[in-house]
């Protein structure tokens, strides 16, 4: 893959690790709320480990690119 392109790829791929940061951040408040109020918390458990192996994903892909890009 040529190096502009990679880079590119690279830019989308940090845009998509900081909206998941976001998204983590945001399902973890709702968690806490939840368990704080004593609700049922196994929705928001899910979708927390999902978001949590996407950000895996992501952050496995910005690492493959970073590789890629090295001398």
């Amino acid at each position: 893959m040529h190096r502009d392109a990679l880079f590119e790829e690279l830019r989308r791929v940090e845009g998509d690790v900081v909206e998941g940061e976001r998204q983590l951040a945001e399902q973890e408040a709702l968690f806490i709320v939840q368990k704080r109020k004593g609700d049922d918390t196994s929705r928001s458990r899910a979708a927390l480990r999902s978001l949590r192996e996407a950000q895996q994903q992501r952050q496995a892909e910005r690492h493959r690119l970073l590789a890629l890009l090295q001398p």
